[in-house]
């Protein structure tokens, strides 16, 4: 494992790691804030620089080589017909490989921090009062939901609901 440079994160989502001297380093009190320090999280490091990522990007191109030269070579044509291709298929998918590569990214992108001041006290109490008013005003214009047909929260009186008397298919 390569040094990682002085202003690397620690972290096992970015694939940088600190050294003994980049810890030494982070441990001294600084006037730079985190927000400044952190950078947001990279899709390279999860979508091609790890080896397994390298070796899928590179097989998925051979796989479907293969699956266009089966047109005409009967021996090829054999296996990909058969159920594994089925299922190789779907492994060398090339948006299957990007959304199992991407989790790990995703995850970072979620976990990274914040840029900016955390909120007071007083502006959270602000956005919960203006979140409650705007729920009261958007219920106003609508009836309760026990007595809503178009609720599935109503039971009974749910248009969806096949047993609802005013459910489309429903025949007495």
């Amino acid at each position: 494992m390569g040094h990682a440079p002085p202003h690397a994160i620690t972290s096992i989502y970015t694939r940088n790691y600190t050294t003994n001297a980049d810890a030494n380093q982070a441990s001294q009190p600084s006037n730079v804030s985190t927000a400044e320090t952190a950078r947001p999280p990279v899709a390279r490091n999860w979508l091609w620089k790890p080896w397994y990522a390298k070796l899928w990007w590179a097989a998925i191109p051979v796989y479907w080589t293969g699956a266009v030269a089966s047109l005409k070579v009967p021996a090829l044509a054999e296996f990909y017909t058969s159920a594994l291709a089925g299922y190789l298929n779907m492994l060398f998918f090339p948006p299957t490989a990007l959304l199992v590569l991407g989790f790990g990214f995703v995850k970072a992108w979620l976990d990274r921090p914040l840029s900016g001041e955390p909120l007071s006290d007083e502006e959270i109490g602000e956005l919960e009062q203006m979140r409650m008013e705007d729920e009261h005003w958007e219920r106003l214009g609508r009836p309760h939901w026990s007595v809503d047909i178009y609720d599935p929260r109503s039971g009974g009186l749910y248009i969806g609901n096949p047993l609802s008397l005013q459910h489309p298919g429903r025949r007495d």
